[in-house]
Parts: C-alpha cells; structure tokens; sequence
C-alpha cells in the first residue's frame, strides 16, 4: 500500500503572506505618520531617533492651509474672474502713459490716434511736471499723480493710479502700459483687434532662477507668497478689464512687496514693478496672460536699461525686423544663462508678438513718423 506525502504547498504560502502583512502594516504605519505627525512624540523618537526628519524627506509635503486673509483674498478674485465679460456698445482700449513729463512722441500718436476717434482713451501720469502737448488728443489727459522713483514700489503705485482712472469708463475694455519712450509699430486698426478679441492679457512673467530672479526673494513673504511662485518679467503689460479690477481689489500681495521687495532688501535689491505682476498674475490666474509683452526692448547690450534707438537706428529694416518677430525669448541670469524661447500665441495662432516698442530717443520723431506715415512699419 503506497503513503501519500501530505502536500507542502500550503505550507509555502504563508511566508509571502507574512510578507504581504508586514509590509501593508508599515504602509499604514507611514500613512498613519504622515497625517497626524509624531515628531514632538516619544514614539517617533523610538522609531527615527531624528526627529522623525528621515520619514519627512521623502514623502511629499503636505497642502497649506490658506489663512484668513488668503481665503477673502481669493475668494474675491475668483468671483472677478468668474463674472462675465459686459458688453458695450462702444468698447475701447485705455492708452496709460507714464512719464516724467511732457511725452516726446505725442505728434506720433496723433497719427496713430487720428480717424479712430472714440474707440480709446488716454491718460497721462506725469510724475515730475506739468507736460507740454502737441497734441489735441493728449490735452487735459493727466491725472493726479505722484512721485515715482526707480526700482521703488511707487512705479507700482503709478500703475495702480493709471489703471484706477481708466476704470471709470465703463468702455475701457482693455488696458496699455506705455512709457515716454514708446512707440507704435502698427497701425491702430491691427492693435485695437490684436488686443481687444485676444482672450488672454499680455503680461510678462518666466522663472529665473539667479541673482536677478528668485535670487532678489525675500523669506519675509511667506507664507502668501512662496519661493517657487516667484516670477520676473517686464513691467510693460496690456491687460483685459477683470485683469485691471483683481490688480485693483488685491492689496494682501501688493503690501507683501511693498514692504519686503525692495533695492537694499536683505543685501538685495528687489524691484516690485518687475516681480509684484508677474508673480500675482501667476499664483491667481496663470492661463489667463501670455507670459511675454507686446512692447518690444532690446536688451542685447547687457546693461542695466535696454538699448536706446537714436535716429541713426531708425530705418525701415529695424521696424521689418522687430514687427516680424514670432518668438518671445527670456534669458536667466544664473551662471548657465539659460535661455528659453516659445512661440507668441494668439487665440491659438503663433503670430508676431510686438505692437509696441522702446526705448526710442525724441531725436528719432520725424524719421518715426515718416516711416509711419508712409506705412512702411507693417
């Protein structure tokens, strides 16, 4: 008679098993660990005798909380954001300078303005004196302003007015930054459609992560504003009607840069008008603005201000070069001067980025406005 060996594959399986047991208790271990934190408790010193630092470094940080001030804050700018757009029977576009004074291209403008009466607006902030028009359109158009120092948060202060004043008309639909030393470079008809169907603002805003970017972050901005929410970009934007009331409506991130982004700030210097918009616009509604500008500077001579145009500049072949543009390119101030370059979108459609460009010198007038005239810019 044959004696059948009892079968041992049972006794094989409850080695895995065990495993699969232990290893799901010190899933739940962590998990446990991670929700309600042990490093102040003397089971976590039995178990990581490191404060429990080990565990932490390696599982994702866990979702802030907002505080009370973050919550009203968002709470009112997503409202803003989410209220439909009003129709008006006569939209325009506000044109918001800033100078120091009398603006040099006014006779330039005026050519751009001419025979487009009522679909914009213009207001001036003249920051040192009363300006001197040439021109009808820019007569009576300053508004109260104050005094505006380089670098310093009154250059956003100067912004905020400009866009406050352009917010009482109802018709002013969206909203251009320009300096004393702008200049069109296409003809109103292209702007006013360029800007006025686009379905995002043109506000500049890229990561830079040297001395010049990230490196100017103070850790006085915590926690509203965290380090890898930074942003750098040029302060010359163009920036739809609901853009121009959340800027308005925001005064928690504007006093986070008010006080701590400024030059001299911890041995840095921290200049708002570069950092407070594309970093608010970034953090609140970062689908809802291009990243670059519509105003063209150069900025290949590596200094501190861009490439001044002096009329020996100005020809036809600068403004071919510079209206033809399609790509917007940012450079990182680190040591691997990384440069990053993405097609100017439109609704969709790489098309050319500038409408605008600066610095030009008042010695380039004339030869501007024979270029613009003779309708060779475009």
């Amino acid at each position: 008679m044959q004696i059948l060996a009892a079968p041992r594959h049972r006794t094989r399986l409850k080695k895995p098993t065990w495993i699969i047991i232990l290893i799901s208790f010190v899933c739940v271990f962590l998990i446990f660990a991670y929700v309600y934190p042990l490093q102040n408790s003397g089971a976590c010193y039995i178990i990581l005798s490191s404060n429990c630092n080990t565990l932490y470094s390696w599982l994702p940080p866990p979702a802030r909380a907002l505080n009370d001030n973050e919550i009203a804050s968002r709470v009112v700018i997503k409202n803003i954001l989410d209220l439909p757009s009003i129709e008006t029977s006569n939209p325009k576009i506000a044109f918001m300078f800033m100078s120091p004074g009398s603006l040099p291209f006014e006779k330039l403008w005026e050519k751009f303005f001419e025979g487009h009466e009522g679909r914009f607006s213009i207001h001036i902030h003249a920051s040192r004196e009363k300006p001197v028009h040439s021109s009808r359109y820019f007569v009576n158009r300053e508004i109260r302003s104050g005094k505006v120092d380089w670098g310093k948060i009154s250059m956003v202060d100067a912004e905020k007015r400009l866009l406050a004043n352009a917010l009482k008309d109802p018709d002013n639909r969206h909203f251009v930054l320009l300096s004393d030393s702008c200049v069109p470079l296409r003809d109103f008809d292209y702007v006013y459609n360029y800007l006025m169907y686009t379905n995002v603002s043109f506000i500049d805003s890229f990561e830079d992560p040297g001395p010049h970017g990230s490196g100017r972050y103070s850790d006085h901005m915590l926690p509203e504003v965290e380090k890898k929410h930074f942003r750098k970009g040029a302060q010359w934007f163009t920036m739809k009607r609901q853009h121009a009331i959340i800027v308005m409506a925001d005064n928690l991130y504007y006093t986070k840069f008010r006080d701590y982004c400024r030059p001299g700030m911890d041995g840095r210097n921290c200049y708002s008008d570069e950092h407070y918009l594309p970093t608010f616009f970034h953090m609140l509604d970062p689908h809802g603005i291009a990243n670059w500008s519509v105003t063209h500077v150069d900025w290949s001579e590596g200094k501190w201000h861009p490439k001044s145009y002096h009329k020996r500049d100005v020809s036809h072949q600068l403004m071919k070069n510079i209206t033809s543009i399609t790509e917007s390119v940012h450079v990182t101030s680190d040591e691997k001067k990384r440069t990053m370059i993405m097609p100017c979108m439109w609704n969709g459609i790489n098309r050319p980025c500038y409408l605008f460009a600066r610095k030009f010198l008042p010695e380039t007038l004339d030869s501007m406005i024979d270029l613009f005239t003779n309708r060779t810019m475009f």
